[in-house]
């Protein structure tokens, strides 16, 4: 029975019909930008799925007489659905299928497989191996219609969610990167896996500090961007250094900056890596002043011994080390001279013979008393 309702009807229809529209003028708007490949040997056939497609609002259409010539023309040119015949002459539907899902550039590449009564068991195969529909012979063209609309849209919905997932990557890599740059890299390794409390000792370090002097009277004639320009120069030399001697930048602190030989990762030779990096650190003072036309000078001070590290916080990470090493090693840069580098007799039984060491009298040193320092020259030429 049909409803006589007025009611009923027209709010079926109005509700209906815009709907219907509105998604109708959607899929045509979307169709418009996309580019098909139909491949067929015949070119009767070809023509009709080509004014069949153009109907549909598909203009962009490009022909292939074989698998061959299609797989020729996907590899050079990004399509959006390919229409493939199943029987052809050189290579099959069947064939050229299975060549595009086995490249990894063309497997995006969706795929209706066109194909008669007789070659069914072959579809069936086609759509197992990833064809993602067939469309019958003779041609129906509301049957053709929606199916080139819906595969056209999974297309879509898969390559947003293919966007997405290059984006989370994306996001992921950068993520990883900062790590890096804030943390060693075996301790960001630790995070990844998994959040916990990490912490450890080392017992064999040698830890640096440098200051600049003078700096700071300069600083307050430079503009922020200027002081944060010269900064990151002499620290970035500062980082590549130590990047190529295995010694870990610990942190900035103004002017200052601290870095560790022997972690994360113990290493007989801590106090030979601090003592090159020192020496090194003022040949990059020397550059960055001829190339700043500054006159920045620098002290440096190292202390041997064991260490405790982490990483403190959730939202922003710091791997950060503590102990009387810590206290020292700053002991021996705030009491040093400008242009030298102050070992404590820690290092200098750590450093063995390979180095110029200069005594010093006896220093104070606040919390330490009077203790015995040497100043480092440089290294001996080799016997």
């Amino acid at each position: 029975m049909i409803s006589t309702d007025p009611g009923l009807n027209g709010i079926g229809q109005t509700a209906a019909s815009p709907l219907v529209a509105q998604a109708e003028l959607i899929m045509m708007e979307q169709a418009r930008q996309m580019k098909v490949l139909v491949v067929d040997d015949s070119r009767t056939l070809r023509r009709i799925l080509v004014a069949e497609l153009n109907k549909v609002g598909i203009s962009n259409t490009h022909e292939a007489a074989d698998g061959q010539e299609a797989l020729e023309l996907a590899r050079t040119g990004r399509f959006d659905l390919m229409l493939c015949d199943m029987e052809m002459p050189v290579m099959d539907g069947m064939a050229t299928l299975h060549a595009i899902k086995s490249d990894p550039d063309l497997r995006y590449l969706p795929v209706i497989i066109v194909s008669g009564l007789d070659t069914f068991e072959k579809t069936v195969k086609c759509i197992e191996m990833g064809a993602e529909d067939y469309l019958p012979k003779p041609f129906n063209p509301i049957l053709l219609k929606a199916r080139v609309y819906s595969t056209l849209e999974k297309k879509r919905l898969r390559d947003l969610e293919r966007e997405r997932l290059d984006q989370i990557m994306l996001e992921k890599e950068k993520t990883e990167k900062l790590m890096l740059n804030i943390l060693p890299a075996s301790i960001a390794e630790q995070l990844k896996v998994k959040d916990q409390l990490i912490a450890g000792t080392y017992a064999n370090t040698t830890i640096l500090f440098s200051d600049l002097v003078g700096f700071t009277q300069m600083s307050a004639q430079l503009s922020a961007r200027d002081l944060v320009t010269l900064l990151n120069d002499l620290f970035t030399r500062f980082d590549l250094r130590g990047a190529k001697l295995g010694i870990e930048k610990i942190k900035t602190i103004g002017d200052a900056y601290m870095a560790a030989a022997g972690v994360p990762f113990e290493r007989e030779d801590h106090a030979q890596l601090a003592a090159d990096m020192a020496l090194g650190m003022f040949d990059d003072l020397i550059d960055f002043n001829q190339a700043r036309k500054t006159t920045l000078q620098m002290r440096i001070g190292l202390h041997s011994g064991p260490v405790t590290a982490g990483v403190i916080g959730k939202t922003k990470f710091s791997f950060d080390i503590w102990g009387n090493t810590v206290n020292t090693a700053s002991r021996m840069e705030s009491t040093g001279l400008p242009g030298r580098v102050q070992i404590s007799e820690a290092v200098r039984q750590a450093l063995g013979t390979n180095f110029e060491l200069e005594e010093r009298e006896l220093v104070e040193c606040k919390g330490l008393g009077k203790i015995q320092t040497y100043f480092l020259n440089g290294r001996l030429p080799a016997a």
